[in-house]
């Protein structure tokens, strides 16, 4: 794990946050915020390596520089580069950088936790361990996430102030594409980058 910008302090308790940030809108900050309660440190995560989607658009180094250019401006917030795209990968990324004394958990949207909890590890019980090791937050995207019974001392719903349904990246790519009004829905710090970038 290779760090864009860390904030200066120890962290004992760090969320990673991972994601493909073509490009970070406000649902996300907000969602960055909610889980800073619970945290010292929420670690943005932009992988190399994408498991599920290609890169299109603008490129890796593009979104390294719209990360670092959001979380300098936010106290609390950190940019990480992950070697790999698996959420279980950039978690044993984080381990091996902060070492066993460190508590790490993910924090991600609905879609995302549904997504990995039917992932194919390649052996029965892995999500399990995983999850027992490295607890998840999710955000209600789209409707709450339910986890399974199995799962649920592991698994918490992060309390938001607005679902921010009708907020997502791709909202802002068909906005942008077509002509609408687009800005409102990406943080200002990089709302010129996203001019550029788009």
């Amino acid at each position: 794990m290779e760090f864009l910008h860390r904030k200066n302090a120890e962290s004992e308790r760090v969320v990673l946050f991972p994601g493909t940030w073509n490009p970070p809108t406000i649902a996300h900050v907000d969602i960055a915020r909610a889980v800073l309660r619970q945290a010292d440190e929420v670690i943005w995560v932009m992988p190399r390596v994408l498991p599920h989607k290609s890169f299109e658009g603008p490129g890796f180094e593009a979104r390294c520089r719209m990360l670092e250019s959001l979380v300098q401006r936010s106290p609390g917030f950190s940019a990480a580069v992950s070697e790999r795209g698996l959420y279980a990968e950039i978690a044993e990324e984080a381990r091996q950088h902060f070492g066993q004394g460190t508590e790490i958990a993910l924090v991600m949207g609905r879609d995302a936790a549904e997504r990995i909890a039917t992932w194919d590890y390649g052996r029965p019980g892995y999500f399990e361990e995983f999850i027992e090791r490295y607890p998840l937050f999710v955000a209600a995207r789209q409707g709450e996430y339910e986890p399974s019974p199995g799962h649920a001392a592991s698994i918490s719903t992060l309390p938001m102030e607005s679902s921010w349904d009708e907020v997502s990246s791709s909202e802002v790519r068909r906005r942008i594409a077509i002509g609408e009004a687009w800005r409102h829905l990406v943080p200002h710090a990089i709302a010129g980058m996203v001019e550029g970038l788009y």
